[in-house]
């Protein structure tokens, strides 16, 4: 189809007026997929089907709400619950019921756990699970593994190098007005590198480790019992963050495939199916500290949060969902590979298989990430190098975006060949890092 998003294009040059960066999320900025073309907002979203406000209809084949959405957008049963939580009134001078509910369901499917508090956001849960480890630590410095937000305390690191996040899902994030005197209060290590962290460990007083648990690759040589087992021996809070890991492999964290215990765990992302909600839950040995502090905010403690959890949680036990989208990342998986032996390229694949994502092993690299958003747009998906995947993504969906795909991977062959890849993008490069919009 001829792409056609004059109103949101129209929107979103209106928006970076009055708008730092243009908008909320940076993982949403239409310059991260195709400058200029890829459709910056949505009118309507039901299963993996978006709709934009130029009435184009697409099928997502990328983030799904950046990891959001498990069960698909609009869940009858998820949103059910919520409209009626919130004909009921969905925020009041008294406490909502719903918290109290999940958290007896969240510490049972996790019985390491006894306590729980709960946010609204990934970063702030994160920076709730940092400021109780400090508290129960009584230390200061923390080593981390992993993407762990926007606040202060993860971004401090970059104060000792701007290159300290490379290694960490997003390289160059900019940290102006993250006080200089944070420096040398958080230290990144590289995962499955165990020796790195003992070394930072006995050198630093470290009183904290925050990692995530998988992202793109499996533990090795018993990696996180190690962790687990320095943790312990230095007196170190343990936090495993499962905001975007979490219910994608099984039933809960995904620690519990690994047989390893955390102080605390985050979840965030897919447990309310799109519905705001963030989940820490702990040991009481290390939880209770977080009566020694204030830790405390008006909206978390409205209702809709709470309920869309129950609910997600019940339908993802029913029906099972870890099961269909690891299979679905499974198949996605094995065809990007057969598409990659077929037209001989060279790929790089990541990931969990219900967040899977690839790269070409070319200078061109970025470029060809471009073509695959340009072209599959036009084929009516949105898409990228990477899928989340959800239990809405048929077996039929998938098929047809592989068939597109095989298309786009054919262009790319030919460019490999000798052709210039810049003959075949009808737009700028899609950004590859954080960078400043104008």
């Amino acid at each position: 189809m001829k792409l056609n998003s004059k109103k949101s294009q129209a929107l979103y040059k209106k928006a970076k007026k009055i708008i730092p960066g243009g908008n909320m999320f940076m993982s949403k900025r239409p310059e991260i997929f195709l400058p200029n073309a890829w459709p910056p907002y949505f009118k309507k979203a039901k299963g993996c089907l978006v709709w934009d406000i130029d009435g184009n209809k697409y099928i997502d084949m990328n983030l799904m709400g950046v990891g959001t959405n498990i069960l698909g957008y609009a869940n009858n049963k998820i949103d059910n619950a919520v409209i009626k939580a919130v004909k009921s009134g969905s925020m009041s001078s008294l406490n909502a019921p719903e918290e109290v509910l999940l958290a007896e369901k969240l510490i049972d499917i996790h019985p390491w756990a006894d306590l729980v508090k709960f946010a609204r956001t990934g970063g702030e849960a994160n920076a709730v699970a940092i400021r109780i480890a400090r508290a129960a630590s009584c230390k200061d410095k923390v080593a981390f593994c992993g993407y762990h937000g926007w606040h202060d305390w993860y971004l401090a690191t970059n104060l000792q190098t701007n290159k300290n996040l490379n290694n960490h899902l997003m390289p160059s994030l900019g940290i102006k007005g993250v006080p200089k005197d944070l420096q040398n209060s958080i230290y990144p290590f590289k995962y499955n590198n165990f020796k790195e962290l003992e070394k930072l460990v006995n050198r630093e007083k470290i009183g904290t480790i925050c990692m995530e648990v998988v992202r793109n690759e499996e533990p090795k040589n018993n990696f996180l019992k190690k962790v687990r087992n320095l943790a312990t021996k230095k007196g170190i809070v343990l936090i495993f963050d499962e905001c975007t890991s979490g219910f994608r492999s099984n039933y809960g964290g995904i620690h519990k495939l690994y047989n390893v215990k955390p102080d605390i765990a985050l979840f965030g992302k897919s447990l309310g199916n799109g519905y705001p909600i963030t989940a820490i839950i702990g040991t009481k040995a290390v939880m209770e500290n977080a009566q020694g502090s204030f830790i405390s905010s008006t909206f978390w403690s409205e209702k809709v949060g709470p309920t869309a959890a129950l609910a997600t949680l019940g339908e993802m036990k029913r029906i099972k969902s870890w099961k269909k989208i690891t299979n679905n990342g499974k198949q996605i998986i094995k065809n990007w590979k057969k598409l990659s032996e077929k037209y001989n390229l060279s790929l790089t694949i990541q990931g969990l298989p219900a967040l899977c994502s690839f790269a070409f092993t070319s200078k061109d690299s970025n470029k060809y990430k471009t073509l695959i958003t340009q072209e599959m747009l036009k084929k009516g998906f949105l898409a990228s190098t990477a899928v989340y995947s959800s239990v809405s993504h048929s077996n039929l969906i998938l098929k047809q975006y592989l068939n597109e795909l095989e298309g786009i991977f054919r262009m790319i062959q030919k460019c490999e060949n000798g052709e210039n890849i810049d003959n075949y993008l009808e737009y700028p490069e899609s950004h590859s890092t954080f960078e400043r919009l104008n």
